[in-house]
């Protein structure tokens, strides 16, 4: 029986949840904030299948269990809860390490498929693409999209999910130019009414790992007007 672990403040929201998530045949537990939730997933070593985890939560706020789960190297499916649905404020928690949202309130049953999607997400396959694994090697870095790192010969960074997405969706369009409305609905989906500017902060973060120097950009190229383009070199 899978473990879905529910992080939210507002009791009628949470016993709600896991009445009908153990109604799905899930087994369900609530932490009523993000202190007790770290305790269960760190202090405790819990396992969890999936965490749908709230943003506004007492004493430790959504971003940060997330960004702490993230950096301790644990990466369990995060479907974060959310009444802030602005774009930057979803680009926050995918920044935080989250893999899917879902803006308050919200349909029962969109909130049982999104969350069935995320445990039904496999390990990306590369079929009919140049990266032949999950490890590829540019200018002497090597980025292994299974276990979401950059390796230099001096250090290894730890990316989060979406920055992992985003360079890989780049990647298998090398030369090519991508838009910012394309990355956002097919990477993130997010609506075509988004503001695309809110993707520029990833891209000059993934320039600061991957450029020798990312105020002139060799392989995350700008193309004026439409959005970015990865070359190889």
């Amino acid at each position: 029986m899978q473990k879905i672990l529910i992080v939210e403040d507002e009791e009628h929201i949470a016993e709600g949840l896991r009445f009908n998530l153990e109604a799905e045949g899930f087994e369900a537990e609530i932490a009523p904030d993000g202190e007790i939730a770290l305790n269960l997933l760190t202090t405790e070593g819990k396992t969890f299948d999936l965490i749908v985890l709230d943003v506004m939560l007492p004493k430790v706020g959504g971003f940060e269990v997330a960004r702490t789960l993230r950096k301790s190297k644990n990466f369990v499916p995060i479907l974060m809860l959310t009444a802030r649905s602005r774009p930057e404020d979803v680009l926050m928690g995918f920044e935080a390490g989250t893999d899917d949202y879902l803006p308050k309130p919200f349909d029962l049953s969109i909130f049982l498929a999104r969350l069935k999607s995320l445990l039904r997400r496999q390990k990306w396959t590369n079929n009919n693409s140049f990266i032949e694994s999950d490890i590829f090697e540019i200018n002497g870095k090597t980025i292994d999209f299974t276990n979401l790192e950059l390796k230099t010969q001096n250090e290894t960074i730890q990316l989060t999910l979406m920055e992992v997405k985003l360079l890989k969706y780049l990647i298998e369009k090398v030369g090519t130019p991508v838009a910012r409305k394309e990355i956002l609905e097919n990477v993130w989906d997010l609506s075509e009414d988004t503001d695309t500017r809110a993707i520029d902060n990833f891209i000059v973060r993934l320039r600061k790992y991957l450029e020798e120097d990312p105020s002139k950009p060799q392989i995350l190229q700008t193309v004026r007007g439409i959005g970015y383009k990865f070359v190889k070199g």
